[in-house]
This record gives structure tokens, sequence and C-alpha cells, in this order.
């Protein structure tokens, strides 16, 4: 019961955190340099890891399908098969946890610091929203980038699969055969769903990063804490939305 009780509470801060920055939302102009900052550690800083991941997700994914699409006499399929599940599924999914993992815990330990610090309440007592000034570029920062950061995924992890589907011998299909087959059933509808998911994935990591954070209090083992709930958290609230969403958008 007390773990429930706690949980709800926890959703509670998090949506009255959200409706707090999204209040400050006219005074957005003011702080595009932070939400320009947030941007280049969320998505600049975070390309290279997302590209090597998603370029081996779809190589796997190609060698895998590919051998059993042979046994079937449908490996001319493969395109399609690498490419729907990146753009609707793996894509968005893998890379919002690697952005949990990676920019949730950080930024899950930045605030959780300043917190147990006093650098929050001092930012009060000065009367400076912590939810306009912390919360607000972050949330921001993410809206716009996780599309960006997905779709570069997809491209690149099909890119992954085109060459395992043609170097591969036991696979054998062509570049242009993939690529051609990719096309003619991926529709942009597919692409969109995985960017929705992208969005909705990004705002609640980094609002769960970001709730996690200010509640902190104690010293540096509750640091250590918070960064562990934040991402296990995260990682449940993707699983979870991932259900839903796609339930919703089939």
């Amino acid at each position: 019961m007390k773990r429930i009780t706690a949980l709800l509470e926890a959703l509670g801060s998090s949506l009255l955190l959200a409706g707090k920055a999204f209040v400050s939302l006219p005074a957005a102009p003011r702080i595009l340099k932070r939400v320009s900052e947030q941007g280049y550690l969320v998505g600049y800083t975070t390309l290279p890891i997302v590209a090597i991941l998603c370029f081996f997700i779809g190589a796997v994914l190609a060698l895998q399908a590919g051998i059993t699409l042979r046994d079937f006499g449908a490996k001319q399929l493969i395109g399609t098969l690498v490419g729907e599940s990146m753009a609707r599924e793996l894509g968005p999914v893998m890379v919002a946890i690697l952005l949990a993992g990676r920019v949730g815990s950080a930024v899950t330990a930045e605030l959780a610091s300043m917190k147990v610090s006093g650098e929050i309440d001092a930012l009060v007592t000065m009367n400076i929203p912590p939810a306009r000034l912390l919360v607000l570029p972050r949330l921001l920062a993410v809206l716009l980038v996780m599309p960006l950061l997905t779709m570069m995924g997809n491209i690149i992890g099909w890119f992954g699969g085109a060459i395992v589907s043609s170097q591969v011998k036991m696979i054998g299909v062509p570049t242009e055969m993939y690529f051609q087959n990719l096309k003619q059933y991926l529709s942009v509808g597919d692409v969109m769903d995985g960017l929705i998911k992208a969005e909705i994935f990004g705002f609640v990591i980094m609002l769960i990063a970001c709730t996690t954070g200010l509640r902190t209090r104690g010293g540096p083992r509750e640091i250590g804490f918070a960064v562990t709930k934040s991402v296990v958290f995260s990682l449940i609230a993707i699983l979870t939305l991932d259900y839903f969403i796609t339930k919703a958008l089939s």
C-alpha cells in the first residue's frame, strides 16, 4: 500500500511540475539560450551512440529475419520487415531507452545535487521558479530533438539492414531490391506513428528525471538512489506507454 501511495504521489508531482512548466511558456523566448544548450546535450552529444546502436539493431534484425524469410522463400521482403520494425517500434523504443539511461540519469543527478546543496531553495528565495528555469528548457529541448534523433536512428538502422542483406551470402538481397521493397510498403503513416511515440517517450522521460531530481532529500547517497529510481521508472513508463500507444495507433 505504501508503494502504491508513493507511486501516486510521484505521478501527482510530475503532473504538477509539468503544469508549472507550461504555465511559464510565455517566458520561452527569454530562455532560448538554455533550450539550445539542452538541445545540444540531448541531441548532438547523444547522436553518435544512437547511430551505433541503431546500425547494429538494423543489422541484427536483417540477419535474423533474412535467414527465416529465406527458408520461406520470401527474402525479398526483408526491406519491409526491417523498415517497419525500425520505424514503428525499435527506433523510438531503443532511442528512448538510451535517452533514459544517458540523459535522464544525468538530469536527475544534476537537479538532485542542486536540491541537496540548497541551490533550488535559493532560486525560490530569489523568486525564480525552478520549473521555468530548469524544467521548461529541458522539456522543450527534448520535444524538439527527440523526433530528429529517432528519424536519424531509423535511417541508420535501414542502412545497417541493407548492408547485411547484400553482403551476407546466405541472404543475398541486392541493395536496390531492399530499398525498393522498403519504399513500396513503408508508408508515411508508419514513420509518423514512430515519431509520435518518440515525442511522448521523450517528454515522459524528461519529466520523470526532473521530478525525481527536484524531490530528492538527504545527501550524496540519496542522489544515487534518485538516479536509479529515475532510470527504472523511465524504462517501465516506456514499455507501458509503448503498449497503449501501439494499441491506440493500430
